[in-house]
């Protein structure tokens, strides 16, 4: 009699903390059914043949890619099969890797205008041939619309290459500045120059367009660059390792793909600069490992993004531009989504009402079945969400919504009326489809309540009211502003995109992803001529009162001190 016992697994989507211990517990038990399987007496129980199934992680490393994934491995007590050595990227093999983009960078490659048109062109031309390919990945990750794909990742991409394609000449052009006459006859300049080696850990939320837009800058500045895609977006994560690989110099711009033990193998790392995307606290992490090498860092975290609404705006239009900023936008999952609405007691049920509608017209009746509509990215985010939803003090608040689907991992838009200020809700980011609306009896009451808070990354204000404009820009510290939308400040050629204190530090986007990822060298020139005694000693008092003179600018004092008259 034959008796065949198969392990069934759970496949987790987890955080990137949890992922490495996991994979670490898969492995084990993956070698504990190989020595079962070899041993006669554990395997007696199972009858004349075993079957074991299980995860096991699988690190490929080449010279070009570095590609973290997951494998079925099976075991038989008939026939056992060698196990294959995985390479581990570990602390050696980073050290390795950064010495080969430092290596390219110090001759001077990647410091060339046409090196870099090149790679530019070559992003350019993929992001033309490779258009469905990547809404196909982020549909697998988040269920994202193809749509909303196109015109939040492949064209924000698009449009950021475009434009550095366009001034990149004008960027990399000295600058001239004045010189004062105590260097005269002189000249100067700024230089703008490439840092060197830099990395980019980008998050999974827009997980293709976080890791390009800011490659794209680290280029743009002649860099050699390393890209590490989250894991918890695997598709997009392997289809960015596969078309850097196929597309760019892979000798100056390369993928680490992995979790924990990938990402803390490169922190250990001497980088030139670090510009991670994702939570403070991952943040906090990054600029402990950053600051053991003095290495510059650009933080965009996030935070609990306020939007007030004044009793005088055009309704319709606000709950549009609401709903596209929260709902429509990764189903909430955005560090600039609005996290939360303040509003005027009286014109609450107004706001709710239009929402509601709008809502049923862009998502439907059911807006669980909606195809445009993003899912939320993983068990353990569904379930952080659900536990917001689920607490005594805000359960009983929903005014619309919170229905959930846990199978499709979609969570219905969700509007809580009051809740309490120390309800889980109001005191972490909410990153998911639920809309807490507090109210107020004056709007300026807006001040204290967004104050109480870290500055967030975006703030948020939509009225006619031209004196609230600008008491709102003047009173409120953001990383970013707008008036009467949301969102799409992000897509605004010119604006820098930044946090400030908890939200984050640095900028990028466009020209401040150039300078953010070079350094502006002073230059000054000077000629033989013109070489005055009044600089060198001896130290005389006519010399002294010349050199004052000089110093102030006076040039009364400079011709008196010239005829040696006090």
């Amino acid at each position: 009699m034959q008796v065949n016992a198969d392990f069934l697994f759970l496949v987790l989507d987890i955080s990137t903390e949890d992922f490495s211990a996991s994979c670490r517990t898969m492995e084990s038990l993956c070698l504990g059914h190989f020595l079962a399987a070899s041993n006669p007496v554990s395997s007696r129980a199972f009858g004349g043949h075993l079957t074991r199934k299980c995860f096991h992680k699988h690190v490929h490393f080449h010279s070009r890619s570095v590609v973290f994934s997951s494998m079925l491995c099976s075991a038989t007590l008939s026939v056992l099969p060698e196990l294959e050595e995985k390479p581990i990227f570990d602390g050696e093999k980073a050290n390795l890797l950064v010495r080969d983009l430092r290596k390219c960078f110090d001759s001077g490659r990647t410091k060339s205008y046409e090196w870099r048109v090149s790679q530019l062109e070559a992003i350019s031309k993929m992001l033309e041939e490779k258009e469905k390919e990547i809404t196909e990945a982020l549909y697998k990750d988040l269920a994202k619309p193809p749509f909303e794909a196109f015109i939040t990742e492949v064209t924000q991409a698009k449009s950021s290459c475009n434009e550095a394609l366009t001034e990149l000449k004008h960027w990399m052009k000295p600058e001239r500045v004045s010189t004062s006459i105590t260097t005269f006859p002189s000249s100067a300049e700024i230089v703008p120059e490439p840092l060197g080696v830099v990395l980019v850990i980008s998050t999974w939320n827009f997980p293709f367009l976080l890791s390009m837009d800011p490659v794209i800058g680290a280029i743009s500045a002649g860099n050699t660059v390393v890209l590490k895609p989250s894991e918890i977006s695997p598709a997009t994560s392997s289809l960015l390792a596969n078309l850097i690989e196929q597309y760019l110099d892979n000798s100056a711009i390369r993928v680490v793909e992995g979790a924990v033990p990938e990402t803390t193998a490169l922190l250990e790392q001497k980088w030139d600069k670090i510009l991670y995307t994702g939570s403070a606290r991952i943040g906090r992490i990054v600029m402990a490992a950053a600051a053991k090498h003095l290495t510059p860092v650009i933080l965009e975290l996030g935070g609990k993004c306020p939007a007030v609404v004044e009793s005088d705006v055009n309704l319709q239009v606000t709950a549009r531009r609401i709903i596209a900023s929260k709902w429509a936008c990764n189903s909430g999952q955005a560090c600039i989504s609005v996290d939360y609405i303040i509003t005027r007691k009286e014109f609450a049920p107004k706001l709710i009402s239009a929402l509601k509608e709008e809502l049923e017209q862009f998502f439907g009746k059911d807006p669980l079945e909606s195809k445009d509509m993003s899912r939320i990215v993983s068990p353990n985010q569904f379930a952080r969400l659900v536990k917001l939803l689920d607490e005594d003090k805000v359960s009983g608040k929903i005014v619309l919504g919170g229905q959930r689907d846990e199978k499709k991992l979609k969570i219905s838009p969700t509007i809580i009326l009051d809740v309490p200020e120390d309800a889980l809700v109001m005191q972490e980011e909410i990153f998911g489809p639920i809309m807490p609306i507090i109210t107020v009896d004056n709007i300026e009451d807006c001040y204290s309540i967004i104050k109480s808070r870290p500055k967030p990354l975006a703030a948020y204000l939509f009225t006619n009211n031209e004196q609230l404009k600008k008491d709102y820009v003047d009173k409120i510290s953001s990383g970013g502003m707008l008036i009467n939308d949301a969102v799409i400040h992000v897509a605004t050629r010119g604006l820098p995109f930044g946090g400030v204190e908890e939200s984050g530090m640095g900028c990028y986007h466009g020209k401040f992803s150039f300078d953010s990822f070079s350094h502006r060298k002073p230059v000054l020139y000077r000629s033989f001529d013109g070489d005055s005694s009044i600089r060198y000693p001896p130290y005389t008092p006519q010399k002294e009162k010349l050199l004052k003179a000089i110093i102030t600018g006076n040039i009364v004092q400079i011709f008196l001190a010239l005829l040696g008259w006090s």
